[in-house]
């Protein structure tokens, strides 16, 4: 009897025992949960958010058409190029409106570029030609023939925009009628050209925007061919980067940074292939890259494409042209959606 009662304590011992050991290695599963969201801990993706109340244009200044170029001064003022009745307009940061000139030569905007004493570039695909002009709008130099188009010394055929070296000597992208780099010097003297249509090494398909880096690397936006083409100031091609976007414009920072704007690859039209797309098959989307000056991409936001006529604030139609300010808000300009806007940078979340 004895025996039977000290087995009896030991198995109620033992399962006691056990007991005490699950119940200390489980949790219900409210205690499982911890008090705060195990996620997002950190969120360091970069972000963009529009600014829908830039700018604030005056009813006295006409609006924007076709808004071909953008660019940023030194102090933050923002210079958007159109194919309105007042073509150059500019604003502050802030979206203030300051002036505009242009109005009555009938120009048909491009691209636009500041020099180093913060001259005015315009590329005019009407006229044929590249104008420098000082900020206040007075006509410094025309490159090419005003009204005629050519492809020699002294003329060009829609020329689609320019980059200036730093001694002053000026690379026109001949682009549209052409398909050249046209070289002229500070005076606006022919010194050379390159290139011809094409898919090869030195060809082109529609060079529709150039830039320099700091190097004085040449980067050419070679659209219709889904690439860009870097050289140096004689010519000669340095890298290639291909089928990672359709670059439609450039913008390069003080640090080269090459930011682009375009879409991904797409092929274009030929002929009558689009009757009812006069300007061409759209962009399936709207990009910013940003690249450094050995190809590596470091940073891509895609922006909603707008639909004609129903665009709304942060959508794209047809973005033709970027530019950032000191504090990396990006402004861009598009054809269809025919506005400028303001991307503002938001800070990542640690």
């Amino acid at each position: 009897m004895a025996e039977s009662l000290r087995r009896l304590v030991a198995v109620l011992l033992a399962t006691t025992t056990f007991c005490l050991l699950v119940g200390r290695s489980s949790t219900s599963p409210a205690q499982e949960q911890p008090a705060d969201p195990v996620y997002p801990r950190v969120d360091a993706a970069v972000r963009y958010e529009v600014d829908a109340a830039w700018p604030r244009r005056p009813e006295s200044v006409a609006p924007f058409g076709h808004v071909a170029g953008i660019a940023v001064d030194s102090a933050d003022r923002v210079w958007v190029f159109n194919r309105g009745e007042d073509p150059v307009q500019v604003y502050t940061a802030e979206g203030e409106f300051l002036r505009t000139w242009g109005r009555g030569i009938g120009m048909e905007a491009h691209h636009m570029k500041l020099d180093r004493e913060e001259n005015v570039w315009l590329s005019d695909i009407g006229r044929h030609v590249v104008e420098k002009y000082t900020p206040s709008g007075q006509l410094l130099l025309r490159l090419g023939t005003e009204n005629e188009a050519g492809e020699d010394e002294t003329h060009l055929f829609m020329p689609t925009d320019m980059a200036i070296a730093a001694d002053g000597h000026v690379y026109v992208a001949d682009g549209y009628g052409n398909a050249r780099i046209v070289h002229f010097d500070a005076e606006g003297r022919f010194v050379a050209t390159w290139g011809s249509i094409g898919s090869g090494p030195n060809q082109f398909s529609l060079p529709h925007a150039v830039a320099f880096d700091s190097q004085e690397r040449l980067y050419v936006a070679d659209r219709n061919n889904a690439r860009v083409q870097i050289f140096d100031r004689q010519g000669e091609l340095l890298d290639s980067w291909a089928n990672v976007l359709v670059p439609w414009g450039f913008c390069i920072t003080p640090e080269d940074d090459i930011w682009v704007c375009g879409s991904s690859p797409m092929r274009w039209w030929r002929g009558d292939e689009h009757p009812g797309e006069p300007l061409g098959v759209p962009p399936k989307d709207q990009l910013f890259l940003c690249f450094r000056p050995n190809g590596r991409v470091t940073q891509l936001w895609a922006i909603p494409k707008g639909q004609d006529g129903h665009e709304q604030p942060g959508e794209l139609n047809w973005v033709h042209c970027l530019a950032l300010d000191s504090q990396g808000a990006i402004y861009a300009g598009d054809i269809l959606g025919q506005r400028a806007q303001k991307f503002v940078r938001l800070p990542a979340e640690q």
